[in-house]
């Protein structure tokens, strides 16, 4: 049986989103076409309680498989962000680690953005709330029903992604013809 979700559009680029997390891992995939994003699929990787390295191994396995079935061409992550709890930032780079790692197979790029950066892309403000974020998603990629909020920031993330290549693009091409 064929996969529908691995088909890629000619011209089209598939990222990968991903909003780490040692309970709760986004992701996001989308492909991106000029200006049309397209979602393709997103969920939450939510770990047992239990062990902290079986939690690794379980968002890195679980990226391995996310990977496996929607093979992205390019990967976005959202960097750690320390605010007072080292201990919960050692945590998060930990959980970021084993999903980067979980990306080895699709032989992608990984991009990384900070949260202001992706929240500044998709809602207009570097401080938006998350539930700000989950409704530009829904609306920006015409999604019915909820989205879970660590999904939500995901696809912000890859919707990031995507933004800021086309800009590359632009200035590429601007380039070119100097």
């Amino acid at each position: 049986m064929t996969d529908l979700s691995v088909r890629v559009e000619p011209g089209s680029v598939r990222v990968l989103g991903i909003d780490p997390g040692s309970q709760r891992t986004g992701f996001g995939v989308l492909d991106a076409n000029g200006l049309r994003l397209t979602y393709v699929a997103s969920g939450v990787i939510r770990t047992q309680n239990g062990e902290f390295s079986a939690r690794l191994c379980e968002i890195f396995r679980c990226v391995q498989t996310i990977v496996a079935q929607y093979r992205p061409q390019e990967i976005a992550i959202e960097r750690v962000f320390v605010n007072r709890n080292p201990d919960s930032a050692l945590k998060l780079g930990q959980a970021r680690g084993a999903a980067i790692c979980g990306t080895a197979d699709a032989n992608a790029e990984v991009f990384e953005y900070a949260a202001r950066q992706i929240k500044q892309a998709v809602v207009g403000s570097g401080s938006a709330e998350k539930a700000q974020v989950q409704l530009m998603m829904k609306n920006i990629l015409k999604l019915e029903g909820p989205v879970a909020a660590d999904a939500a920031d995901a696809l912000a993330t890859a919707v990031c992604h995507a933004l800021r290549g086309r800009m590359r693009a632009s200035l590429l091409r601007t380039a070119s013809r100097e």
